[in-house]
């Protein structure tokens, strides 16, 4: 088994192949869906001995089948957004200390200790459903920030503004962490000129407004928030784990996590550092899931581990990976 300290003190990238291949190991023993999958494409235990040989369980999994590597009892269930009749994912988590760890100390990493910054969240679609691994996150870093100041907003966009102003006209550091179309709106409702705030947007449209590319989309928020910069979180119901960008779209992994670009005709081979291809995700924070995840979405790798996300594939189903369905 894996503890913890296991996943969260890699501190080489020797160590964290190490322990990934033990991961990918102890996942085909103990996950019948992973362990079929890997069988159809004839790897197992014995003829993987790199990370690029390890088989990336599809993402559409996470909707049809329970993707479990412990017996243990479910603890919580997280659950995508969807439209009405849509098939949602859900993730079942036996062991909710793996999420708390992972969130805690990758937004330690990339941003200092959560007691620093008051934390308020504009969360509309995220908030309206159960279910949701983003709110749990928020939820809890607002807890941890001891900020009376910090909440979660609904629709209350003026009482929102309101407290923006204010907290950062203070000298006040704040996280205001939002989904896309709820950031729009509020600089519509308010021209903004901060400096004390960070801007995270966590992406989606979520059907509300039409999809703009990321480049736009940054240069909209930083008019409208008065900021030089937008970061990001690049996370999602079927990890436990998150990147972040710090700016210009480019995210950074923790040390328990790690980005490969397969190539887009032969989900099985791997593109160069730089060329286009779909995101795989190694989360070994998902020990009890699957760690290994091969996701819909488009990005570019650069040589210091740093990644881009470009975008989705068109099609509801990726390219070059008939063998996925089971």
């Amino acid at each position: 088994m894996f503890t913890t300290s296991d996943i969260f003190h890699i501190s080489s990238k020797k160590e964290f192949e190490k322990l990934t291949l033990k991961v990918f190991r102890y996942q085909y023993e103990n996950n019948t869906v992973y362990r079929n999958f890997c069988d159809l494409l004839k790897k197992d235990k014995t003829n993987v001995k790199s990370l690029q040989e390890i088989p990336f369980l599809p993402i559409q999994f996470f909707k049809s089948h329970e993707v479990l590597s412990s017996a243990e009892p479910v603890q919580v269930t997280f659950t995508s957004s969807g439209t009405t009749g849509m098939t949602t994912s859900r993730h079942l988590v036996t062991d909710l200390n793996f999420y708390e760890e992972s969130f805690r100390l990758a937004f330690s990493q990339f941003y200092g200790n959560i007691e620093d910054y008051v934390v308020l969240a504009l969360l509309p679609s995220y908030l309206e459903r159960e279910g949701s691994s983003l709110i749990y996150m928020v939820e809890n870093l607002i807890e941890h920030s001891n900020q009376p100041e910090s909440g979660f907003y609904l629709n209350n966009y003026d009482e929102l503004i309101q407290k923006l102003t204010e907290l950062d006209a203070s000298g006040q550091n704040v996280l205001l962490i939002g989904v896309t179309y709820a950031l729009l709106d509020l600089i519509e409702k308010q021209n903004f000129q901060l400096k004390n705030t960070i801007i995270m947007e966590t992406g989606g449209m979520k059907g509300k407004r039409r999809e703009i590319i990321r480049e736009e989309l940054h240069e909209i928020l930083c008019k409208g928030f008065g900021v030089s910069k937008i970061h990001s979180e690049y996370g999602m119901t079927e990890l436990l784990s998150q990147a972040y960008s710090l700016g210009d779209g480019i995210f950074e992994c923790p040390p328990w996590m790690e980005i490969l670009i397969r190539d887009t005709e032969d989900a099985l081979s791997y593109v160069a550092e730089g060329k286009t291809g779909g995101i795989n995700v190694i989360d070994l924070a998902n020990v009890n899931s699957c760690s290994f995840i091969a996701t819909q979405d488009l990005g570019k790798k650069y040589p210091n581990h740093s990644f881009e996300v470009l975008g989705r594939f068109d099609n509801s189903d990726i390219r070059g990976c008939n063998l996925m369905v089971m």
